[in-house]
Order: structure tokens, then C-alpha cells, then sequence
């Protein structure tokens, strides 16, 4: 019964999101003849490590601020449910710190040995931000994630880090193109993370959440989540612009389908439970977006 109450605190539902940039990085790392399988594994491992972290600190930060009461909508929180307790909670959250800088200790060492100090020194710096990062979404005196930055810190680990940084890991080097499939994931990363606060948003309000959909009030926000969507698109166009040389490349502009078709649902949505449904969709639509994109540059290089 208890690991079946931690599998549930885990919140595997957002797994398959924070493992897009990963591939999407080594399929087009692959497409360039770079892509090696330690890294690879070590990335997905670390990846899935930081956002189980990420999820364990939310469901704590989240219950001690007063932020999640009952009137919250969506699935129920470990801590407030009272299905773990405090303690237990800031247990396994310092078990899954320890599991994200172990296995980002050995994805490091299995992309650059011992030998290449600096980048061992700034990826490693980058890794205990990660950690740092995933921790302090909601936890401590300050938590960023009440203050409306959330966003900010998806887009850059999630996409621009998450991609550029595995990306590097396999060969060494990063181009400046890579920025734009970057930018796709991690804004539709954002995209999921707007999804939950519009669907929180009035209990966030109430318990001082001061997230970007609070800010905004309901109709801002979904044209705030009407702009990321199309600019999803937009650097997903440039980038096959800049790498075009078949027209068996445009196939990579078919994951924009689903969030296009994702976005007329939430535009239409006018109760707040509405937006729960669409959370995993966009979050499966971003793995699936990552897959496709990738592995058409991979088969037509």
C-alpha cells in the first residue's frame, strides 16, 4: 500500500514531459553521428530523477505554504491528502537529491571521462542548479514558483537546457540552430505548466500563489497559452527552414497538429476543472512532438 501511495506522490503523468528534450537532443545528436547510448541512458535517468525531485518538493512546498486545500481541483496531493506525512515527505525528497547528483555524476563522467575539467566543473554547477531549481519551485522563504517565474525556469531547464545540454553531452559541441527545437519543447513545457496554474488559479490566489495565470486573470492567460502555442510552431518552421534540404523534412511539422487542436479545447474551456483533462494530452503531444521531430532528421539527414 505505501509504495502505491509514493508511485501516486511521484505523479508519473509528467514523466514523459521532462524526458522530451532528452531525446529530441539525442535523436538529432544521433542524426549527426554523435549520439552515444551511456549518455543517453544517463540522461533519461537523471532527467526522470530531477522530476520525480521536482514533484516530491511541489506536493511539500505546496501543503506548508497553504496553497493546496480542498477546494483544489486535480489529482490529490500526498501531504495535503494526508496520505504522507511531513517527515516523510522531506525524507524522500533528500533520497531523490542524492539519486538526481548520482546519476548526473555519472552522466558527466560518461561524456567527458576525468580529463576535461571545465566542462565536468560547469556542467556539474548546472546540475546542482537543476537540483537547487526542482526544490525551490515551491520550497523555502522565497519559492520562485510563487512569485510568477515558473515559467521562466521550465523554459530554460526543460528546453534550453534539457536539449542544448544533452545535446553537448553527446558531441561535445552545440550549434546555434539547436536553439529553436529547443525553444518548441520548452515552451511546451510551459504550455503544461500554464494548463495547471489556469486550472489552479483561483485556489493559488487564495493561497498566495502568485503564479503568471493568477497575474494575468483568466482570459490573459489563455491568450498567453494562445502566443506559446504558436510559437511552437513558429520555431519548429525556422528550424526546418534552416536545416531544409528534402521535403520529407516538413513531416517534422506534424506533432504541431495535436497542440493546435489542443489549443481550440482550452480557448473554449470556461470551467476550471476543463483544463484538467488537457494536462496530459499536452504533456503526451510534447513527448510525441520530440519523437517525430527527431527521428525525421535523423531518417532524412
Amino acid at each position: 500500500m505505501k509504495v502505491k501511495i509514493w508511485i501516486h506522490a511521484f505523479r508519473l503523468r509528467t514523466l514523459p514531459l521532462s524526458l522530451s528534450g532528452v531525446i529530441c537532443a539525442s535523436l538529432l545528436a544521433a542524426a549527426d553521428g554523435q549520439c552515444r547510448f551511456s549518455v543517453a541512458a544517463f540522461a533519461v535517468l537523471t532527467t526522470l530523477s530531477l522530476q520525480i525531485l521536482s514533484n516530491l518538493a511541489n506536493d511539500y512546498g505546496d501543503s506548508v505554504a497553504g496553497a493546496d486545500t480542498a477546494g483544489r481541483i486535480g489529482p490529490v496531493r500526498a501531504v495535503q491528502g494526508g496520505l504522507v506525512t511531513h517527515g516523510a515527505m522531506k525524507r524522500m525528497i533528500a533520497v531523490f537529491a542524492a539519486i538526481s547528483c548520482v546519476f548526473g555524476a555519472f552522466l558527466i563522467v560518461s561524456a567527458f571521462g576525468f580529463r576535461r575539467l571545465p566542462e565536468i566543473a560547469a556542467f556539474g554547477a548546472l546540475g546542482i542548479a537543476a537540483v537547487a531549481a526542482a526544490v525551490k519551485y515551491t520550497v523555502g522563504e522565497n519559492p520562485y514558483g510563487y512569485k510568477g517565474f515558473g515559467d521562466i525556469f521550465v523554459l530554460i531547464f526543460f528546453g534550453y537546457a534539457g536539449l542544448l545540454g544533452t545535446y553537448y553531452l553527446h558531441a561535445g559541441v552545440v550549434a546555434a540552430p539547436l536553439l529553436l527545437p529547443a525553444t518548441s519543447i520548452g515552451l511546451l513545457s510551459v504550455g503544461v505548466l500554464n494548463l495547471n496554474n489556469m486550472r489552479d488559479r483561483e485556489n493559488d490566489a487564495a493561497g498566495g500563489k502568485r503564479t503568471i495565470a493568477v497575474k494575468l486573470g483568466a482570459r490573459k492567460a489563455k491568450i498567453y497559452h494562445a502566443v506559446l502555442i504558436v510559437l511552437v510552431t513558429a520555431s519548429a518552421a525556422a528550424y526546418v527552414y534552416v536545416r531544409f534540404h528534402s521535403y520529407w523534412q516538413l513531416l517534422a511539422l506534424a506533432p504541431c497538429v495535436p497542440p493546435a487542436a489542443h489549443l481550440r479545447r482550452v480557448l473554449a474551456v470556461d470551467n476550471p476543472a476543463g483544463f484538467d483533462p488537457e494536462l496530459k494530452k499536452l504533456s503526451l503531444a510534447t513527448l510525441f512532438f520530440a519523437v517525430v521531430f527527431g527521428t525525421v532528421f535523423l531518417v532524412w539527414k
